[in-house]
């Protein structure tokens, strides 16, 4: 996939020093639409002096702007704060880590991902089913239900029964529908990217769906208990010794 200028102008316009820029949402996911925005997420490094005053310092920024017709949303976390975000079970952290789509990039960002076979557990299941709820919820409360949000929650269930079953880091449905073969993403997939963000479903296809739901639900429940994944992260140690040698310099 080709990157878009623009991305890289949102990132360059970034205060501080980055470890990495990747690219989430629905162009990570593999079914952006032609009015899709840039959601762009990464790791910054504040300057010494601003982590040794007595207020602690702001560690995530979150701006949003229209850059030459196209909504960003720029989201990055201070080093030390990613750092622990990536030790607990947080696959949305993991996923901005393993993003294929890299606007910017580092030895340091190179050095997070090879760290990342000790960073998943069996219990990232528990990050995954509650998203998946959160996701359901949202596709439920719409009237008419989106064709938007029901991809969000395929999505989120794919990626976590893929990371219990393979250690794996995989957030793009189509790529992750190639090995489990839902028959009706490809169409739910083309809906989106041929249509809008508002593309809507029929009412009698609410019903299959939420059975669906609950089958993979489960199925994601199955993979947890079978995982051989380990129960707590082992990296611990080498983030804590990158962390210091960016701080150092």
């Amino acid at each position: 996939m080709t990157l878009d200028p623009r991305w890289e102008a949102a990132v360059a316009s970034h205060p501080h020093p980055l470890l990495f820029a990747t690219v989430s949402g629905a162009h990570l996911y593999g079914f952006p639409s032609p009015d899709s925005d840039a959601d762009l997420r990464g790791v910054h490094v504040l300057p010494l002096p601003d982590l040794l005053r007595i207020a602690p310092p702001k560690e995530t920024l979150d701006r949003t702007w229209i850059l030459d017709g196209l909504e960003v949303d720029l989201v990055t976390h201070e080093a030390r704060k990613f750092f622990g975000l990536l030790l607990q079970r947080n696959g949305y952290v993991l996923e901005q880590l393993c993003s294929p789509l890299v606007v910017r990039t580092s030895r340091a960002h190179e050095e997070l991902l090879s760290l990342v076979p000790r960073l998943v557990t069996r219990h990232h299941a528990h990050h995954y089913r509650g998203f998946a709820h959160t996701q359901w919820n949202l596709f439920r409360k719409e009237l008419p239900p989106r064709v938007k949000p029901l991809l969000y929650v395929y999505r989120v269930l794919l990626t976590g029964i893929h990371l219990l079953r393979t250690g794996t880091v995989e957030a793009n449905l189509v790529l992750l529908n190639e090995e489990y073969r839902l028959p009706y993403v490809p169409d739910l997939v083309a809906r989106k990217v041929g249509g809008h963000e508002k593309a809507v479903l029929e009412g009698a296809e609410v019903d299959f769906h939420a059975a669906e739901f609950e089958r993979l639900l489960a199925r994601l429940g199955e993979e947890e208990t079978r995982s051989a994944l380990p129960e707590a992260p082992t990296a611990r140690p080498a983030l804590d010794d990158l962390l210091v040698r960016i701080r150092l310099g």
